[in-house]
């Protein structure tokens, strides 16, 4: 399938999206958010993909929302009860994807084009990097379920910080806050991104890497640690029995790398997706 306002590769089982609307600096619009949409869910089906790098064409990462509508830009029709953020429908099907999704952040990340990065499960940023929660500085609030996901990754004290003020930041506060876990220089940001990624790609097995995705993300909104013991329990004794714990203990003993075999397309455990079942 080809896009307008992304471009997408497929190298060594690895799937790297692009933003790619570079004269506005990759800034955030409905047609994009719908190529996002569609990528995920092709990415997720396909056993070919298993990491996700995301980044930006041109001198940016992602502007922020586009604002060519002037001060119509988030003036929507209908009810507020209706209306449903289109940076939270991103971020809600980020948080759903049985990849991983690796940010490497390569210029300006603000607004939306922070916060889209937030259920992504490793941020990496190029020196270049500078990032902004500006919404109380445009009379808006922050979106993206980012009031849900900041804190969780750097501590309501700096999340109220940053939100707060409004301000741009560069990459090295970044760090220091927890927002990114590593600073490279510009030309090795797509290097240190893939060799991450293709870490994942060619060591683990896929099912194993979905399953354990979901349960760290998912533990966050639990308030007791029993409910990962039920979950943890379950997990071992399903995927224990699998192809693919056989074949890691083999690969193993036999001093060598392991060939997984298992789809996250056929090989999940029957309970999942646990958190949709009541009793969880």
């Amino acid at each position: 399938m080809s896009y307008e306002d992304i471009h997408c590769s497929i190298d060594s089982k690895v799937l790297t999206v692009t933003l790619n609307r570079p004269e506005r600096l990759n800034a955030f619009n409905a047609n994009m958010l719908h190529e996002l949409l569609k990528v995920l869910e092709d990415a997720d089906t396909n056993d070919n993909i298993r990491a996700i790098i995301f980044t930006g064409s041109g001198r940016g990462f992602c502007a922020g929302a586009d604002l060519s509508e002037g001060s119509k830009t988030f003036q929507k029709k209908g009810s507020a009860d209706s209306h449903r953020d289109g940076g939270g429908k991103l971020t809600l099907r980020l948080y759903d994807c049985k990849k991983p999704v690796i940010a490497a952040i390569n210029g300006p990340a603000v607004g939306v084009g922070a916060t889209m990065t937030l259920p992504m499960d490793i941020r990496i940023a190029s020196t270049q990097a500078k990032f902004g929660l500006v919404f109380v500085r445009r009379g808006i609030v922050p979106e993206a379920c980012s009031s849900w996901f900041l804190p969780r990754i750097v501590g309501i004290s700096k999340a109220l910080e940053w939100s707060y003020s409004g301000r741009v930041f560069g990459a090295e506060e970044a760090k220091d806050g927890g927002l990114v876990s590593e600073i490279v220089p510009p030309e090795s940001l797509l290097e240190r991104a893939t060799e991450i990624a293709r870490e994942i790609a060619f060591h683990t097995s896929a099912v194993s890497v979905t399953m354990t995705r979901q349960m760290m993300w998912r533990m966050l909104g639990e308030t007791h640690p029993k409910q990962a013991h039920k979950i943890d329990s379950k997990a071992i004794f399903h995927l224990g029995q699998s192809d693919d714990a056989k074949e890691g203990i083999n690969a193993f003993l036999d001093k060598r790398d392991p060939k997984f075999s298992d789809s996250v397309n056929t090989n999940l455990p029957d309970f999942f997706p646990w958190w949709e079942e009541p009793e969880f």
